[in-house]
């Protein structure tokens, strides 16, 4: 089973850049904005409460939880917000679209040394036109072979992203930084995937239980990849 793996995905957000430090301090600023109807915990409960009812709706991204902000303002308040709380939650929304995108340490000299070698592939939730532009920003478009934006990354995602791909799934290595999302489905159609975990993770994506399965990997970070591809005989 030597070089079995031919192509390799990696999720955007969290994995390639930093994402989920910027939601929580939208979330933050949001919970101290309905402070005069809630404690700010429990704001933030009510808050995740929206998102978890919307995401069949709205999908993943920005605009969801814009809306889910806007949302919960109506029911927090019991309709009696005021318009100018609704405008200062959609700045808090446009600002989050209009971060930085900041990379993480040895992103780009792992893909200088895994293109040519595989085929690379970016799979990763989120709003379209957001991740469109933060790929750009990031100056990583170049390296990958195809970009897609999934709505959601269940087994019967990834087995349309590999048909497309014409990829078996023995052929197929997935690295990022959710184990709900990112390790799980893939182990369950039979490809391999890689942990790369990262200190913050929305809560919606957090997973408890050890894993062991001798097609996942567990990476400190993303350099690793390398040295694993290098060595393990069941590439």
């Amino acid at each position: 089973m030597n070089n079995a793996i031919t192509t390799i995905a990696f999720d955007a957000d969290d994995t390639l850049w930093i994402n989920e430090p910027y939601f929580q301090e939208a979330e933050r600023k949001f919970c101290i904005l309905l402070e005069n109807f809630l404690p700010q915990h429990s704001v933030s409960q009510e808050l995740f409460k929206t998102e978890m009812q919307n995401l069949p709706l709205y999908g993943y991204g920005v605009k969801g939880f814009m809306l889910s902000m806007i949302e919960t303002i109506s029911r927090v308040s019991e309709n009696t917000a005021s318009l100018e709380l609704i405008n200062k939650t959609l700045e808090i929304g446009k600002k989050l679209l209009q971060k930085p995108v900041e990379l993480f340490d040895g992103v780009t000299e792992t893909l200088d040394q895994l293109k040519g070698s595989y085929k690379l592939v970016i799979a990763t939730k989120g709003d379209l036109l957001d991740q469109e532009r933060k790929l750009k920003n990031s100056g990583l478009q170049d390296y990958f072979h195809h970009i897609e934006i999934m709505s959601d990354k269940k087994e019967s995602d990834y087995r349309k992203l590999l048909k497309h791909l014409d990829c078996q799934p023995e052929n197929f290595l997935m690295l990022g930084n959710s184990i709900k999302s990112d390790i799980l489905p893939v182990l369950e159609i039979g490809g391999f995937a890689a942990h790369i975990p990262y200190h913050i993770t929305w809560s919606h994506e957090q997973h408890e239980h050890h894993l062991e399965h001798d097609r996942f990997i567990e990476l400190k970070n993303m350099k690793e990849v390398i040295s694993y591809l290098d060595t393990k005989n069941i590439f």
